[in-house]
């Protein structure tokens, strides 16, 4: 989503929350299976370290989470929540046009080199985010005035030097990010549309293909998690796409939620999709609390976690889930929803709130599903 940049230099108190012993996980996970019903804890009796990725892999889904380059860099327990609690990482930032290619032919990999070789020496897959977005693009191309084979030959240059380094290494990407209005079926007025046409979209993926014919290529949305006019035209634009042959893998369903208001039958949006034989994902999780924090809002808040995590577990083509960044202390949340707070499963302590514990147990608590890819 946006650049969280101001928000991740907030100083952030340090230290973790007691983690459950191994011996009492078990104990909850064997209560779970034998059909018990577990009140989720006012403070979670488990962070979940080494469980979740467990888990996920158990249920051929992957746990993905936003990355900043900063902390993954100078702060350990930053990287700790990661490697302890995810199996891929999305790079929140640094891969967006305009840290990678500040000016025409420069090109910065200092960030993207940075969050793929942590995720290689940690294990962890790479979603990529993202080629085409109508935000945080460098002033040389936003105001630049260029005709369409211009552009497409600028398109090709930034899709050929991004996907051609992490060729292998990286292997989903968002290509195209957000392409409607935010409140709107129409599809977003901006530099793409308007000097390409609404094939833009179509070319792009088209493009994206050719440079990595392995890699699965998605278009990332927002909105669209609870049905209506938005995931309606999206839906015609995707079954204009297949028919025409055009490579499109997946749907990130972005899921920035508010507190109260995840839908109970997302499983059935996600469904709708998969059922045109693509995959789907939960890419960009949070569910921002109004502040102050009610009390039992954590609590509720946990199910809401847990209900996305059940609702992709529902749709057998549902990848992955991922959460949109690693703490309270590093969320785009308050700088983009002022009175808005407490979004994510870690505050900014890093300390484990009950929506870490909440995604143990969905996850424990359903059978093994056959892979699916």
């Amino acid at each position: 989503m946006r650049d969280t940049a101001s928000s991740s230099r907030r100083s952030l108190t340090r230290g973790r929350g007691a983690l459950l012993t191994a011996g009492a996980l078990c104990a909850v996970i064997f209560l779970v299976t034998a059909g018990l019903v577990l009140t989720l804890p006012e403070r979670p009796e488990s962070g979940g370290a080494g469980q979740l990725p467990q888990l996920a892999r158990r249920n051929d889904i992957d746990l993905g989470v936003a990355v900043a380059v900063n902390p993954l860099v100078h702060d350990r327990e930053y990287r700790s929540v990661v490697t302890e609690h995810y199996t891929s990482v999305t790079a929140e930032n640094t891969m967006k046009w305009e840290y990678v290619q500040p000016q025409r032919h420069t090109f910065d990999w200092s960030g993207p080199d940075t969050v793929v070789g942590f995720a290689e020496r940690n294990g962890l897959d790479v979603h990529g985010h993202t080629l085409l977005w109508h935000n945080q693009q460098p002033a040389w191309l936003a105001q630049g005035s260029w005709s369409p084979d211009e552009l497409r030959q600028v398109m090709r240059e930034h899709m050929q030097a991004l996907m051609g380094r992490y060729q292998g290494r990286v292997t989903s990407w968002d290509i195209i990010n957000e392409p409607f209005e935010d409140t709107g079926p129409r599809l977003r007025q901006h530099l793409w549309y308007e000097v390409l046409g609404e094939d833009y979209i179509a070319e792009a993926l088209t493009m994206a293909h050719e440079i990595d014919p392995q890699a699965r290529l998605y278009i990332n949305e927002f909105g669209i998690e609870g049905g209506g006019p938005k995931a309606d035209a999206l839906y015609r634009l995707v079954t204009d796409l297949l028919e025409r042959d055009v490579p499109l893998h997946g749907i990130g369903f972005q899921g920035h939620f508010v507190h109260g208001n995840v839908p109970e039958d997302l499983s059935e949006h996600l469904r709708r999709f998969t059922d045109l034989g693509l995959e789907v994902s939960v890419s960009e999780l949070d569910v921002r609390i109004p502040e102050p924090v009610p009390e039992g809002a954590l609590q509720d808040q946990a199910r809401e976690y847990a209900r996305v995590i059940e609702a992709c577990l529902d749709v057998p083509r549902c990848v992955r889930v991922s959460v949109w960044g690693v703490s309270d202390g590093h969320s785009w949340i308050p700088e983009w929803f002022p009175g808005y707070t407490a979004a994510l499963p870690f505050d900014e302590s890093y300390t484990p709130k009950p929506a870490l514990g909440a995604m143990v147990q969905a996850l424990s608590r359903r059978p093994s599903r056959p892979p699916t890819r």
